[in-house]
């Protein structure tokens, strides 16, 4: 515990003093690795107008209408050689968990044509794949938080072009104590039809599967506030789960200062004592460069270039509409009168949300985002029995540095 501080006041301390010109920090060349260090600090605030359940409530919140934390507070780690290798170790001083911490060879120096072993992404999910610095809403969607698996312990294969890729991973548990558990595997294909400076067309699609910790699933998910200690839609604690699959299909397409972009997922649980529980979701976004910037593309995932003024920055204006459905049953009448219906299967609730947005790129190294987020949720209350609604509206914001 006490590293785990000793490291945040590093990551406050090198986010002041990194000249803000700088995306990153070269620090020597050492048996052939150039190495560099990088960092990312974010602190968020969070508004809530809450509708019936109190949002920011439980052991967990404070009780307040309002929330402020630091959210991230990454330190990393980079190496380029020697010959073909890369090399990451990535530490989340907030959080106390490491990040991406891995080894890549690439095949006869391709890039596009790697073995990776060590802590990393898996393959699934344009959103969770693209650099969280570069994220186009404060809160990922919905669907992202939820099905999408994000860094484990293991090994992938990769290989393609510039326009195409093909990636297979097996994995096991996270690398920090106590988190995700669970062995799997996935594939994710990509395919750029169009692929030009300031014009891509992207399609992708992958699967995972993996075992679940102690035979054990909980699906459910936050109203798009990542300090909010409340989950509108919850399908409960699944003690009879053996497996989860889960299917994703994506779609973007940018051209100039305008990008558009969807996903949509379908899970399956395997259970051992009652039926497999199936759920879905999807969100599609529209992003606006309003001072003309367009994205990058590599590796199948987009990035945010620079501003085309580094003093006057880039602004930009989102929109984005997610949806998920945790409700898999029905209900049933109850033969006894005066007694609650009952529930055959799980009705975990369904979400709409809209997200509005506007971001500040200021230079290569700072950002402001602020997001207006407006929620759509119902869910079966065994005490109301029956469906009842919770519409919440919430105002974030977050300060960003990064280097």
């Amino acid at each position: 515990m006490k590293l785990h501080h000793q490291l945040l006041t590093i990551a406050v301390a090198a986010a002041l003093y990194v000249p803000a010109a700088h995306a990153e920090v070269a620090i020597d060349v050492i048996g052939g690795s150039e190495i560099t260090f990088e960092g990312l600090v974010q602190a968020d605030g969070n508004w809530y107008d809450n509708d019936v359940v109190d949002l920011n409530g439980g052991d967990a919140g404070n009780g307040k209408n309002s929330e402020f934390e630091l959210r991230r507070a990454e330190l990393v780690l980079k190496g380029k050689g020697p010959g073909n290798v890369e090399w990451v170790v990535g530490y989340d001083a907030k959080a106390d968990k490491f990040l991406d911490t891995n080894v890549k060879y690439k095949l006869l120096g391709n890039a596009n044509h790697f073995i990776q072993v060590g802590q990393f992404k898996q393959p699934n999910s344009l959103e969770e794949l693209s650099s969280t610095k570069n994220n186009d809403f404060i809160s990922k969607a919905a669907v992202t938080n939820t099905y999408a698996v994000a860094r484990r312990l293991g090994g992938a294969y990769s290989y393609g072009q510039d326009n195409w890729s093909v990636t297979a991973s097996a994995f096991g548990r996270e690398l920090t104590r106590n988190l995700a558990h669970g062995s799997g595997y996935g594939a994710r294909g990509t395919w750029a039809p169009i692929n030009e400076k300031g014009q891509v067309l992207h399609f992708g699609l992958s699967y995972v599967d993996y075992d679940t910790d102690a035979d054990t699933l909980r699906v459910r998910a936050r109203p798009n506030a990542d300090l909010a200690t409340a989950r509108l839609v919850d399908g409960g604690n699944m003690t009879d789960t053996d497996r989860v699959s889960t299917i994703g299909a994506e779609a973007m397409y940018f051209q100039g200062p305008f990008k558009a972009q969807a996903e949509y997922y379908t899970s399956k649980a395997k259970r051992y004592a009652h039926d497999n529980y199936t759920t879905d979701g999807y969100y599609v976004s529209g992003v606006w460069n309003v001072t003309g910037e367009s994205w990058s593309y590599k590796g199948g995932t987009p990035g945010t270039g620079l501003p085309n003024n580094p003093a006057g920055g880039q602004w930009q204006l989102g929109v984005r509409y997610d949806h998920m459905d945790l409700n898999d049953g029905n209900l049933a009448a109850n033969p006894v009168a005066g007694r609650p219906p009952i529930v055959d299967g799980v009705l975990g609730g369904k979400m709409d949300i809209w997200t509005v947005g506007a971001n500040w790129y200021w230079r290569s190294n700072f950002k402001l985002m602020l997001n207006y987020v407006m929620v759509d949720s119902k869910k079966y209350s065994s005490t109301a029995r029956g469906f009842v609604n919770d519409d919440p509206n919430i105002l974030e914001a977050r300060a960003q540095f990064f280097w």
